[in-house]
């Protein structure tokens, strides 16, 4: 793990998580998606990912938030896109029910992403230094609970957080402030845990100390700030300075 600026010592008594991408693998949707679209499944994956967030970017700026949708539902619409845009032809399957359910299959697969294999050992060493532990995500509730159980992650979770309650999506700092309103935490006590650079880094505006868990070898964003620290596995968070200090007996 790489320290990327200097930060108060402050210690850390809670570490929350981005889900999707961070602790449940968006792109696991791939295989299926291969095999319903021979030749365009890697694409497609990509492609959704990238609608749906931009979707969800696009209803928390526009209008005061007057077309906020639920997580579920913007996963939907971006998946019928990134379908229009990447298998354009698969629209023809419409006459027969083929387009409608092959977004269903995709859908459902959504439900039950695969985590990442290091989050339960993670968890549980948090929780065996007294850290609180939790998810703070752009997921609605139902999504969520579906994701922590198919996972048997809820045994190890003390929060699992959704921006959903505010219908504002991160990057907005009130999607950031639902952490210390859950934990009752100062941001500096909290590191916020994500794969998403973009979402790293406007954690790190926010006030949390961060980890930027960069899997894939990426540069990060070029704004001016970088997150406290970068790693490369969820394991990096085991080594953070000053974890589980001052921690409640």
């Amino acid at each position: 793990m790489e320290k990327i600026r200097p930060t108060r010592t402050e210690p850390l008594r809670a570490v929350l998580f981005d889900a999707y991408g961070t602790l449940f693998d968006v792109y696991s949707v791939g295989l299926l998606a291969e095999q319903l679209f021979p030749g365009r499944g890697q694409a497609l994956g990509v492609m959704w990912r990238d609608k749906q967030i931009e979707y969800t970017h696009l209803v928390s700026t526009s209008s005061g938030g007057a077309h906020y949708q639920p997580f579920w539902e913007l996963t939907r619409a971006a998946l019928v896109y990134a379908i229009k845009r990447i298998a354009g032809d698969a629209r023809t399957d419409c006459a027969n029910g083929q387009f409608d359910a092959k977004v269903e299959q995709l859908m459902n697969q959504y439900h039950h992403l695969s985590a990442f294999p290091e989050n339960r050992e993670v968890l549980q060493a948090l929780k065996s230094r007294g850290v609180v532990t939790g998810i703070l995500s752009n997921g609605d509730p139902a999504m969520l609970a579906v994701a922590v159980k198919s996972a048997g992650l809820g045994d190890l979770l003390d929060h699992v957080i959704s921006v959903d309650a505010i219908r504002k999506y991160k990057t907005h700092p009130d999607a950031y402030q639902l952490g210390l309103q859950a934990t009752g935490l100062p941001a500096r006590q909290i590191a916020f845990v994500s794969c998403n650079s973009w979402d790293a880094l406007a954690a790190t505006w926010f006030g949390y100390q961060t980890l930027w868990v960069n899997r894939n070898r990426l540069p990060f964003e070029t704004l001016g700030t970088q997150p406290t620290y970068t790693g490369v596995s969820l394991r990096d968070v085991l080594a953070l300075p000053g974890l589980g200090q001052g921690a409640p007996a």
